[in-house]
């Protein structure tokens, strides 16, 4: 007899998306949830990773813009449930990827 395993889901699905990184793009971003956020080069090499959080999804990436240290082509966003749960996986991403804009040791 086969045992039939049956994943269930948490709520609704987390969205990713990915758009270029320019005030056009972000404003097509959703900031009704927490979200990790990758700034990358147009060949996908990851320069920042950050999180931000619900309500100041587009701000925060706009900020980014604005002050222009930061370079990049497109920004990667994936939704989280909590902030709590966008940090853990922030520093696991920079951890893995170690990108080049952000502080080590952070």
């Amino acid at each position: 007899m086969l045992n039939t395993i049956t994943h269930l889901r948490k709520g609704p699905a987390m969205a990713n998306k990915t758009v270029s990184f320019t005030k056009s793009g972000i404003s097509k971003l959703p900031n009704n949830k927490p979200v990790v956020y990758r700034i990358q080069t147009e060949g996908g090499r990851t320069n920042y990773v950050g999180i931000a959080k619900k309500g100041r999804v587009q701000d925060r990436l706009e900020e980014h813009i604005d002050a222009g240290k930061i370079p990049g082509a497109k920004v990667q966003i994936e939704e989280k449930s909590s902030v709590r749960e966008a940090e853990k996986t922030e520093a696991r991403v920079i951890a893995r990827t170690e990108p080049k804009y952000n502080e080590k040791g952070k």
